[in-house]
């Protein structure tokens, strides 16, 4: 079955997908590259400096499974597990609410919206109600 949106519709998904992956590639780039601050600022998060190969490794695997349309879904799944340990990093350090803790929130609102927004099985699935009078 195709679906066919609206240009407006499927632009507002491709930015809000787009936001997304570019902040994602950027943050596990630099994690493999692990200039001093990345390096610093993973150090106050409470994780090591070896851990910065494997979480850019675990970002970058599931950015590129959800860039990709096959596998977005998944790609997405994995983001949101990816986010709630951003999460509950912060909420551990005690960091701010709307700033630090729920920046992976809005990343994971970003995410799931562009998939919802442009693929109609997403919509079937996770249906918005509307109040009937």
């Amino acid at each position: 079955m195709t679906d066919t949106i609206s240009k407006s519709r499927l632009w507002t998904a491709r930015v809000m997908s787009g936001i997304v992956i570019l902040f994602m590639l950027a943050d596990s780039i630099f994690k493999f590259i692990q200039p001093e601050a990345v390096v610093e600022g993973t150090v106050e998060l409470g994780y090591a400096q070896h851990h910065l190969v494997t979480i850019g490794v675990l970002g970058l695997l599931s950015i590129l499974l959800y860039a990709y349309p096959q596998t977005s879904v998944l790609g997405a799944l994995l983001l949101t597990g990816y986010f709630g340990g951003a999460i509950a990093t912060h909420v551990r350090l005690d960091n701010p609410l709307f700033s630090h803790i729920l920046f992976p929130v809005y990343l994971a609102i970003l995410a799931w919206g562009g998939l919802w927004l442009r693929d109609e099985r997403l919509r079937n699935l996770i249906p918005l109600r509307t109040c009937r009078t």
